[in-house]
């Protein structure tokens, strides 16, 4: 998993034809995604309802419990 910072914006590159840009942050982070019409975009909390957790996930809150003790 790749983690970055970035100011509003700056954004990100997935392959040639996904950008995530981050357009505000007012106490709570906002973000515009453009991808082609055939990505499906969810909402984390959709998508755990109807699969499972990604394992990419799951590490970073196990590490996030480990880092809170």
């Amino acid at each position: 998993m790749l983690s970055v910072g970035r100011n509003p914006g700056e954004y990100i590159v997935i392959g040639d034809n996904i950008i995530v840009e981050v357009v505000a942050i007012d106490g709570c982070l906002r973000l515009a995604i453009d991808a082609p019409k055939d990505v499906s975009i969810e909402r984390g909390e959709n998508y755990e309802k109807s699969h499972p957790v990604p394992e990419c996930i799951q590490r970073t809150r196990k590490l996030g419990k480990a880092n809170k003790k």
